[in-house]
């Protein structure tokens, strides 16, 4: 299969740092909240493991899968892990997605950060199942709902940027529906050098929609209840089984 980060990999790590430093502190919190469990933790789409290091630094020594498809995105994610020699006991980077990696039992927490858009509403149906079916008592999933959350038309925006050595890069994102449920996304990223662009990559993936209620009706299915944590652009779900914090 094409993988589909091919081209955008070189610009995505940096680009996102930004979203890591907003979630990093709530998805802390919410995963110190689970010490005292015993299960492993799984990473639904890790990229280039920013989401690995706070899982591993909120929960040391804890093992984590990290699930990564896209063989560029491993490459940032092993590059990562190999400048962290204490991580090389607990974290295994497997090569799947949510739909075909296998969940072990007892699962302390699954993280799905910018993920669920990849997943066909059937897709995102069955990995719930799944999910539900191997959570230890008091595990998590925590998932974020990346807007909009119907489909429609986003025009051009300029997702970030940064500079090394005499180049500046930065990322364009524009949206437009593709389907009832789903959209497209064009990422465009641009390489420039004195202001000039000496280079660009355009990018597009189809994304599926899906609303906060939607999401809630689904888990409820299962038996999941769910709270939000963290704020604006990076507040993610909690969702679990039982009383207490959730709601």
């Amino acid at each position: 299969m094409p993988d589909p980060y091919a081209a955008s990999a070189p610009y995505i790590d940096p680009l996102i740092a930004g979203f890591w430093h907003g979630t990093s502190p709530a998805l802390t919190a919410e995963l110190k909240a689970l010490a005292a469990l015993s299960g492993p933790v799984v990473d639904l789409g890790a990229g280039s493991g920013r989401g690995v290091r706070v899982i591993t630094s909120a929960l040391p020594g804890v093992p984590v899968s990290a699930v990564e498809p896209s063989a560029a995105m491993r490459t940032a994610l092993f590059a990562r892990l190999a400048d962290d020699p204490s991580l090389h006991s607990t974290v295994t980077v497997v090569d799947a997605d949510a739909q075909s990696c296998e969940l072990p039992g007892g699962l302390r927490a699954v993280v799905a950060m910018n993920v669920l858009g990849h997943l066909t509403p059937g897709q995102r149906r069955r990995l719930w199942a799944r999910i539900a079916e191997r959570l230890e008592p008091g595990g998590v999933l925590l998932v974020n709902n990346l807007p909009p959350h119907t489909p429609q038309t986003v025009p051009p925006a300029r997702m970030g940027g940064f500079r090394a050595g005499e180049q500046d890069y930065e990322g364009w994102a524009q949206a437009d529906p593709s389907g009832e449920e789903r959209l497209t996304w064009r990422m465009t990223y641009r390489t420039l050098r004195d202001g000039r662009c000496v280079s660009e990559t355009t990018v597009d993936h189809e994304w599926w929609t899906a609303t906060d209620g939607e999401l809630r009706a689904e888990w409820a299915e299962h038996r999941l209840t769910s709270r939000v944590a963290g704020e604006g652009g990076t507040a993610f779900h909690v969702v679990g089984r039982g009383s207490g914090p959730l709601h």
